[in-house]
């Protein structure tokens, strides 16, 4: 009675461990920065929301996955997912050839330019226009690579910070004079809010592959081809039966496609 007591016990281990790890195997762990409003931010009562949060819910439905959202630095965030920290980032990463020799992409799910913003009414012929101007931006993003490559070179002393909003402080106290980052994200982030009255953008909306990729995809390790083809899948999906646009409309008033 005693070994088959206990083996009946070792049984109900097994099971609830096998449970456990089904439970465990169906959620997608992403990873998100949560100060890049209007696409990723938190709630007032501390819920992550935005654009790219309601893409991975959407994406994580076509997978029939549960996604749970990690936070994480922005600079950390490609170390943070080759330590396995997390399945994926789904957080405004830019697909470019510098970061796809050491992780992997899906298919573009936005695109939008970025632009240059300091005081209205500041002159703008070049980036030389900007000599001596301080100017702050995400630390690892797209818009430092561009800053460090064509403000720094002209006399713009470059400033990387650990959050865009961070940044958007810095430029009301007086700190700094000005940012690049994404066009939309710095309308929803600042140029909208009160703090922002009286800044505004300079020069041409910023594209260059060379500096800003191809668009903005879901990033994740290198060699998971079948969680690719199945993201890929979902985003094709998600476009098609016209969820993708119900999100757009709730954050934007044009397609964040792009071309």
């Amino acid at each position: 009675m005693k070994r088959r007591h206990i083996l009946q016990t070792l049984g109900l281990a097994t099971l609830l461990a096998t449970g456990a790890v089904q439970a465990q195997s169906n959620e997608l762990k992403v990873a998100i920065d949560a100060t890049y409003e209007p696409f990723t931010y938190k709630t007032p009562d501390g819920k992550p929301t935005g654009f790219d949060v309601d893409i991975a819910e959407a994406i994580c439905a076509k997978l029939n996955r549960k996604c749970v959202f990690v936070e994480q630095v922005w600079d950390s965030m490609i170390p943070g997912l080759q330590a396995r920290k997390y399945d994926v980032i789904i957080s405004s990463m830019s697909i470019t050839d510098d970061r796809k020799k050491v992780i992997d992409f899906s298919d573009k799910y936005y695109k939008t330019p970025s632009g240059i913003v300091v005081k209205e009414g500041t002159p703008y012929t070049g980036p030389a226009s900007l000599k001596g101007k301080k100017i702050g931006v995400l630390k690892g993003s797209t818009q430092e690579k561009y800053a460090m490559g064509e403000l720094k070179p002209a006399g713009v002393q470059v400033i990387p910070y650990e959050a865009q909003d961070q940044v958007y402080l810095d430029i009301k106290a007086g700190r700094l004079d000005g940012t690049v980052a994404d066009k939309v994200e710095v309308y929803g982030g600042f140029l909208r809010k009160p703090e922002g009255k009286g800044y505004g953008f300079v020069g041409p909306d910023l594209y260059d592959v060379k500096y800003f990729g191809y668009g903005v995809g879901v990033g994740m390790r290198k060699g998971q081809d079948k969680l690719k083809a199945d993201i890929n899948a979902a985003i094709k999906a998600i476009r098609a039966d016209g969820t993708y646009d119900k999100i757009a409309k709730k954050y934007f008033d044009f397609d964040p496609y792009g071309n």
